[in-house]
């Protein structure tokens, strides 16, 4: 017996040993060896993150289950292979930088079960994807991302109801471990252990649905996708234009290529927080240019009628939905060099009848017109009847001279709009127009396979302005380290109206911005946008002409960019360069500020002419006190700015 009992501790003994030697771990580092993704093998998959030795990210455990089997379970490792890369990367369209640096390690696991795991690790972050090798087409019901942070962590987290959405919250800082079991958020979203920012996104996003996340109600968040759609109906009492319901889901999330990769989950690392605007990780994860030629697409800045309501005054005709009102907005535009004018909801004969234009408004006529004057006619449209017959849409758009489309109200981020995404961008690309995606998922890749997308909504911008008091300063800079840190961002910047806190006021047709006018112009360097609006009235603009004349010279694309100083929902200072010129951009929160400016990014041995918008002497009162002034400096030089409360500071500094 008592042999018997020996013989049975060894068993077992041997079991565990057994059991224990099934786990494996690999182990993958940034180029700078900063950063290192530690994965484990186990009965599932998971790893954990170090930013210089420190846990950062305890725990994360991946799968997916395809045609009803989990990928990720039990996994059983058949080889292993480690890459290296370091390449210069030009970006034809560039929003931020001209040249990108590509450096990371790459690690491929590959399982018996027809998937395999790419690990990619940069000194900006790291990111993961899984890859299936099915010869057939599969169904995948569902993906695990299970996250685990460090107790201590916080987030700024853009609150969702639905997955149905214009994905244009406000961000709320909230301790992750008080989050409500339930509550969920779009990408991107902004996460703070131990002063270490974590910025999640996702990048390559081809016919599979959005990643949002979820409290599990106990600190953890994981995955939740929208569900493939089966059926919509239009909001009882509503023509079905453009607000639908979901009254039908499959119970997949995605029916796809079996031979393909999934999306890259984007984990954007670093304990500064200047380091989430100079890194470009979405757009180097994502596909290259399908397009062979882009020498039309051309980005630049928009006289836009939406936001100010055709409020245009000391004119001799009767502003409002006609054409002798876009003639005014061509001429303004044409005048200080603005490249395209939008007509936006109007110019049509109905929301659904968007083959016809209004009879008030000669769209051809309007084209033409502008031709002659050098400025291009961008057409708004809702996405419901385009997709229904987008072909001749597109065809007719083109025909007439339109130079692009900002379609509107997908308000959904399922696998079938996705792909609906992609197609408005290869149909139009076919026709050279240029898209500008409003009502939308924020950019997850999709303008570097198709440069022609060249901005994106998916913001809590200024047309909020018009029926809420939100759109802070402290908002205005929590943007540049969230939301626009991972692609273009149609913010929509230039109210002339402003206030301070105590004196804003919501008017629909007559908005105010909160904050300074220079806190708006200083937008103009500050966001990342393919197309920058010009948002206020044409006769704003030219009641006071010193904002116009200096706005409507920024550029919208850059050479470099960099960071001076930031604090994120606080202060931020960049300088931007294009060609021979640089360009400064400072925005601050409630609080003044200070700025003492050394000019040493400035080109050695130039001289430069510096025009200088800056907050007036009486800004904390009356936002729309601000002065010009132009002052010679070089690099040499040193400046010292005082920002007023939401206040701003707008530079150029140009060559002489």
């Amino acid at each position: 017996m008592r042999f018997q009992n020996i013989r049975c501790t060894l068993a077992l003994i041997a079991l565990l040993l057994s059991l224990k030697s099934v786990s494996q771990e690999f182990s993958i580092s940034s180029p700078n060896k900063e950063t290192e993704v530690k994965i484990n093998i186990a009965e599932n998959i998971s790893f954990s993150v170090y930013k210089n030795t420190k846990l950062i990210l305890p725990q994360a455990t991946i799968s997916i289950d395809v045609n009803s089997n989990t990928l990720g379970s039990n996994p059983i490792i058949k080889k292993t292979k480690n890459n290296s890369v370091h390449n210069n990367i030009q970006v034809p369209i560039p929003l931020k930088s001209k040249n990108i640096i590509e450096n990371f390690n790459e690690l491929n696991l590959y399982f018996k079960q027809d998937f395999y795991l790419s690990f990619r690790v940069y000194n900006e972050g790291f990111a993961y994807r899984f890859n299936t090798t099915f010869k057939n087409d599969i169904t995948i019901d569902n993906e695990q991302l299970d996250l685990k942070f460090p107790k201590s962590t916080t987030s700024l987290f853009p609150y969702e109801k639905s997955t149905y959405s214009h994905y244009e919250q406000t961000f709320t800082q909230v301790a992750i471990d008080t989050l409500e079991k339930g509550k969920f958020g779009a990408m991107p979203i902004l996460f703070k252990a131990d002063e270490m920012n974590i910025l999640i996104s996702e990048a390559d996003l081809y016919d599979y649905p959005n990643l949002f996340l979820e409290s599990d109600g106990n600190g953890n968040l994981k995955a939740k996708f929208p569900k493939a759609v089966a059926k919509t109906e239009p909001v009882e009492g509503s023509s079905g234009d453009r607000n639908l319901v979901i009254t039908e889901e499959f119970p997949y999330i995605a029916k796809t290529k079996g031979t393909r990769s999934l999306p890259w989950r984007v984990f954007i690392a670093s304990a500064r927080d200047k380091d989430l605007i100079e890194q470009d990780l979405v757009y180097l994860l994502s596909r290259p240019s399908e397009l062979k030629n882009i020498d039309w697409v051309k980005p630049g800045k928009i006289a836009w009628d939406w936001y100010n309501a055709n409020n245009l005054y000391d004119v001799n005709f009767k502003a409002g939905l006609n054409t002798e009102t876009y003639k005014y907005y061509i001429d303004f535009a044409a005048d200080y060099g603005l490249e395209y004018v939008i007509l936006d909801e109007g110019w049509t004969k109905s929301t659904t009848e968007i083959l016809e234009f209004n009879p008030e408004i000669n769209v051809k006529e309007l084209i033409a017109y502008g031709k002659k004057k050098n400025v291009g006619i961008i057409l708004w449209c809702l996405w419901k009847p385009l997709d229904a017959n987008m072909e001749q849409i597109l065809d007719t758009y083109a025909d007439w001279g339109a130079v692009g489309i900002k379609t509107d109200f997908m308000q959904r981020a399922d696998q079938e709009m996705v792909n609906s995404y992609e197609k408005i961008a290869k149909e139009c690309a076919k026709r050279k127009l240029l898209v500008d995606f409003h009502g939308a998922y924020k950019p997850s890749g999709l303008r570097r396979a198709y440069p022609n997308v060249i901005s994106y909504e998916g913001v809590h911008g200024n047309e909020n302005n018009k029926w809420i008091d939100d759109v802070t300063p402290t908002h205005n800079l929590i943007l540049p380290f969230t939301r626009n840190a991972i692609g273009p961002m149609d913010y929509t910047p230039g109210a002339m109206r402003n206030a301070q806190l105590k004196n804003h006021a919501v008017i629909f047709d007559r908005p105010m911005s909160m904050g300074t006018r220079a806190h708006q112009a200083a937008m103009y360097v500050i966001y990342e946008s393919g197309l920058q609006m010009l948002c206020d009235s044409p006769s704003s603009y030219l009641k006071d002409k010193k904002t116009v004349e200096v706005i409507s010279k920024i550029p919208t694309v850059w050479d470099k960019t960099k960071v001076i100083e930031a604090k994120i929902g606080e202060y931020l200072t960049i300088v931007r360069n294009n060609g021979k010129n640089w360009y400064l951009g400072s925005m601050t929160d409630w609080s003044e500020h200070e700025l003492d400016l050394k000019l040493d990014f400035l080109t050695d041995g130039a001289n430069y002419e510096a025009t200088i918008l800056k907050d007036g002497l009486n800004a904390n009162h009356y936002a729309e006190d601000y002065e010009v002034e132009k002052i010679r400096v070089d690099r040499t030089s040193n400046l010292h700015l005082n920002l007023a409360k939401g206040g701003g500071v707008l530079i150029i500094f140009k060559q002489v």
